[in-house]
């Protein structure tokens, strides 16, 4: 088994949106009619928008994030200093296999190589536990005061942060 990661490139598109989509469905973290499925799809705003980074498994992308700053676009908790990754995702297929580690494991490489970013951050759905148990085994921290809701939803989310 080899994992690669890699910025992603405009080929990568679909399978980005297949496996985002996917992954948020299939464990039933939001259903098919959510409006939020459409910006899970929506790579190519995201990739103009923040950086997109695959995981490759034997060549094949096996799963996705985007990363992003203060101040960007696509950044929701991310203050001056610190790295924010969104909308993780792994191939349902291929979940529990070490795509998902692999891939937060390079975002804190490269979060440690920048001047100036000190935390790496992240948002993550409540009914999400085995992300949460993958942020903690690689030493992010819950930060319950950085919680916050999603507008005009009763969908609460975590903030996890890892101090580098």
């Amino acid at each position: 088994m080899s994992i690669t990661v890699r910025q992603a490139t405009e080929a990568d598109f679909d399978d980005i949106r297949r496996i985002t989509r996917d992954a948020y469905l299939s464990a039933g973290f939001i259903e098919a009619d959510n409006p939020y499925v459409k910006e899970l799809e929506n790579v190519e705003d995201r990739a103009a928008n923040a950086l997109v980074w695959v995981a490759e498994l034997d060549g094949k992308v096996a799963a996705s994030t985007a990363i992003t700053f203060a101040g960007q676009p696509y950044t929701d908790i991310a203050i001056e200093g610190e790295l924010e990754f969104r909308m993780l995702a792994v191939d349902p297929q291929l979940q529990r296999g070490g795509v998902g580690r692999a891939l937060v494991a390079a975002v804190i490489e490269y979060a440690r190589s920048l001047d100036g970013i000190h935390t790496v951050s992240l948002t993550s759905m409540t009914p999400m536990t085995n992300a949460h148990a993958l942020y903690k085994s690689m030493g992010f921290k819950r930060v319950p005061e950085r919680d916050w809701y999603v507008p005009n939803e009763d969908i609460i989310l975590w903030v996890f942060c890892l101090e580098l």
